[in-house]
């Protein structure tokens, strides 16, 4: 991303943690995925309470929030990846890269966030949103080939990349209901390095931070420990 003239000085007012929108998409077909039911990438905001809750296991259950689809169910939910949360500060940022408007959603995140740097949350963080939910950061999201064709960027996945501000996923601790504008709270952060930016790194373009993303324990999304378990043991 672009980053500020040197010396420049950025002023802000610093917002307090929040849910800005809770977006949820409907399975449609599309030429970009070889899913057989399409895709639900196309993640709208809505006002009503949703009901949040631990999905299943990946390959079986499908996304945390209630009326949302997950179409590939190999690559995308299951309990480790119950909810996806990405930034507005991000979005902003990526607004300014791409020359475009962005709406809330349009990552394919559930919850689009307010005052959280949702990347630099440390894998096992936990996060209370509104009066039930809790959240538990598992990892961070790759892209691929449905989000390049949804986004209609050339070159979307090296730039998404090399940005390495991927938004994080969230298991689902304490189910609960929750709706846009709740606040968000941050109960828990462990004492380790290991963060959402970190674990993508070396998943993608920093293969030797592996064995350093086991720090992570139990909290690490168990398709990155297996990954880094490799790396380290070969």
């Amino acid at each position: 991303m672009t980053a500020l003239p040197y010396g420049a000085v950025m002023l802000h007012t610093p917002r307090p943690p929040a849910i800005l929108t809770v977006n949820l998409g409907r399975a449609t077909p599309a030429d970009y995925t070889d899913c057989p039911g399409g895709t639900g990438i196309d993640k709208r905001p809505v006002e009503r309470p949703v009901r949040v809750s631990a999905p299943g296991p990946k390959g079986q259950g499908t996304s945390g929030l209630f009326g949302d689809t997950v179409c590939d169910t190999r690559h995308h939910g299951g309990d480790d990846q119950a909810v996806y949360a990405y930034a507005r500060e991000d979005l902003d940022v990526w607004e300014q890269e791409l020359g475009r408007e962005l709406a809330n959603g349009v990552f394919g995140e559930n919850l689009t966030t307010s005052g959280i740097d949702v990347s630099g949350a440390l894998i096992g963080e936990r996060w209370r949103v509104g009066n039930e939910l809790l959240l538990e950061v598992t990892s961070p999201r790759i892209p691929c080939r449905t989000f390049a064709g949804w986004l209609g960027e050339r070159g979307w996945v090296k730039r998404f990349t090399q940005a390495a501000v991927p938004g994080a996923y969230l298991r689902v601790l304490e189910p609960g209901e929750i709706r846009s504008g709740d606040p968000v709270e941050i109960v828990h952060r462990p004492d380790h390095e290991v963060t959402v930016a970190f674990v993508f790194r070396a998943e993608t373009t920093e293969r030797e931070l592996l064995p350093r993303v086991l720090a992570a324990g139990d909290a690490l999304h168990p398709e990155a420990r297996e990954a880094a378990l490799k790396y380290r043991s070969s």
